[in-house]
């Protein structure tokens, strides 16, 4: 968010921000559970790899629960400057980050069951269930770290020099995969050029992500990709995306 930008609102289907000077104010969507939206604020407090609340307790405010950050510089829509290997390097440290007494399960699952909820009826609504009743688990043992739970660029803001990840309604622990999981559902739906897919995986990898064994990711990302493109298909209908549930059937 640019310094020089007036007081906004901005209202998303979840959740409402108010930027006021240099401080945002996020109202969190109806029915936050504040005992674990406290602990994703201390969570966020101690990483060096989130930004830092202005405050670790939640206030209410209505029916909504309210938290309180500093303004960061958001990433440039500019497509031929998107920071992909950067935001690569930014999630390994995340998920090498230690866990420390994090119980919470991230949000990603709750995030797709509530996008399937809300899907309307239409071909393109039958389309996206039938690829979501395809859904598996993924094989094999896999490792468990601190997970954003959301992640795309949107989610990346600047602050003194650095890029942090913002936005911690879904954080939590569980498989690393899935922060990788909408990259490589948007890239194989031929959302993401190459160029862009290949550079946020290197920087991940060269950062020590434990998410993807060396060699081919794909059979580690499968499923996390999947459950990424049928989420946002649900959100929001894209012919894309759709086609790529589809393919899913």
């Amino acid at each position: 968010m640019e310094p020089d930008q007036p007081r906004r609102a901005a209202a998303g289907a979840t959740s409402l921000i108010v930027v006021d000077g240099d401080v945002v104010h996020k109202a969190h969507r109806p029915g936050t559970d504040p005992q674990a939206l406290s602990e994703r604020l201390r969570v966020a407090a101690r990483s060096a790899f989130l930004l830092s609340p202005l405050a670790l307790d939640p206030v209410r405010v209505g029916d909504r629960w309210q938290t309180m950050w500093p303004r960061v510089e958001v990433v440039s829509p500019d497509p031929s400057d998107l920071p992909w290997h950067d935001a690569g390097r930014l999630l390994a440290g995340l998920h090498r980050e230690p866990l420390g007494d994090v119980a919470l399960p991230h949000g990603g699952p709750a995030r797709l069951a509530r996008a399937l909820a809300r899907l309307s009826d239409g071909p393109d609504a039958a389309v996206i269930r039938r690829a979501a009743g395809g859904l598996r688990p993924p094989a094999g043992r896999r490792p468990i770290t601190l997970v954003h739970g959301d992640f795309h660029l949107g989610q990346l803001g600047r602050r003194d020099g650095s890029y942090v990840l913002i936005d911690v309604d879904d954080l939590g622990i569980g498989d690393p995969a899935a922060d990788l999981g909408r990259p490589a559902g948007f890239w194989a739906a031929g959302l993401i050029p190459d160029a862009d897919w290949f550079a946020f995986l290197d920087g991940y990898r060269e950062a020590d992500g434990p998410a993807v064994p060396a060699g081919d990711p794909w059979p580690v990302l499968e499923p996390f990709a999947r459950a990424a493109v049928i989420a946002a298909a649900a959100n929001q209908p894209d012919e894309l995306l759709v086609a790529a549930c589809a393919r899913m059937g």
